[in-house]
């Protein structure tokens, strides 16, 4: 006899702040949620050291603490979570359908509806000495990080519209910005080129890379070359902010949910809903814009609202359904 399938009334697939808050807003609406972490338990805020931005803490919090709150809230309102990875899934397109995922390439769930908040990973360089001081000084969000590092000198790499953006950001608080591109030329936009060309203290170096980042437990500088001559230079800073772009978790969606070009789930008009009734997306993995924590947060209590109004319709329908079937039979 085949094991029986367990069936959930609603699925998170993520942990970050978009899905803490999805489930703290199901878990007070009755609907009984259940989220798997994912395989980095809590997202980005954990490589984190201090989130100075989140509403609700005057005096900052780490980023680790702040993501084991947000899961003792869930928890305390009935959410269930539990460790585990989606790793395939098979998506009614039907409304009222049942929606079945994967978990760890092994056991099935079904679930009537589905919040997706696996969210997106920054690219970085890959340097041994850059990995090693993450959350040591070397950051992939300039808004984020960016106030720890005023009045002194940091250096962003990347050529296009977020790094051009996050460069005048850094040169508003920061005394000096090097901008690092790798080409020849930025693939900015050229009103975003003509922003951080015209801004003073950001020194633009073209046909650069980074070969290490030195420092032992915090970021005290760059050694940097160019590509073109191999002319090597070294630079004292104390923050050095990766800006060459996010990859959306969103591999096992493919060819399933209505996505952009790079990857990100879309949602309709203001909504968190999918092209595929029942299933929402909240938090970085359907928005490149914005990135941050606290909107994260907004749109993963907006998915949990959006499920709950779901569900209910589909209740609503069912049990008309049951009325009418009830007078015919009559």
């Amino acid at each position: 006899m085949s094991e029986k399938v367990e069936r959930i009334k609603c699925l998170i697939i993520g942990s970050g702040p978009a899905g803490y808050t999805a489930a703290i807003y199901a878990s007070r609406a009755d609907l009984k949620p259940v989220m798997y972490t994912g395989l980095e338990p809590g997202g980005q805020l954990t490589t984190t050291t201090e989130v100075d931005n989140f509403p609700g803490y005057p005096d900052g919090v780490d980023g680790p603490k702040m993501m084991m709150d947000l899961q003792k809230q869930a928890e305390r309102f009935g959410t269930e979570v539990r460790m585990g990875m989606a790793t395939e899934v098979d998506f009614s397109d039907k409304p009222g359908g049942i929606h079945r995922v994967c978990i760890d390439n092994s056991t099935w769930v079904e679930a009537e509806s589905v919040i997706i908040s696996t969210g997106a990973t920054a690219k970085y360089l890959g340097l041994p000495s850059e990995q090693k001081l993450r959350g040591g000084g070397v950051s992939a969000c300039a808004v984020c990080d960016g106030f720890f590092y005023k009045g002194q000198e940091v250096a962003i790499v990347g050529g296009g519209d977020t790094a051009a953006e996050e460069a005048t950001y850094l040169a508003n608080i920061c005394k000096k910005v090097t901008m690092l591109v790798r080409k020849d030329e930025m693939r900015a936009s050229k009103a975003m080129q003509h922003r951080v060309t015209s801004t003073k203290n950001i020194d633009l170096r073209y046909n650069t890379e980074v070969e290490e980042v030195i420092g032992d437990q915090v970021v005290e500088g760059l050694k940097m070359v160019n590509n073109k001559t191999g002319e090597k230079e070294e630079i004292k800073i104390t923050g050095l902010f990766i800006a060459i772009g996010h990859k959306p978790n969103t591999d096992i969606f493919k060819d399933v949910l209505d996505m952009d070009d790079t990857g990100y789930v879309i949602t309709k008009n203001k909504s968190t809903k999918t092209n595929i009734p029942g299933v929402f997306a909240s938090g970085d993995v359907q928005d490149k814009i914005y990135r941050q924590a606290v909107t994260a947060a907004g749109t993963g209590c907006m998915a949990a609202l959006d499920a709950e109004r779901y569900l209910a319709e589909m209740e609503s329908e069912e049990g008309e359904d049951v009325i009418t079937t009830k007078r015919v039979e009559a």
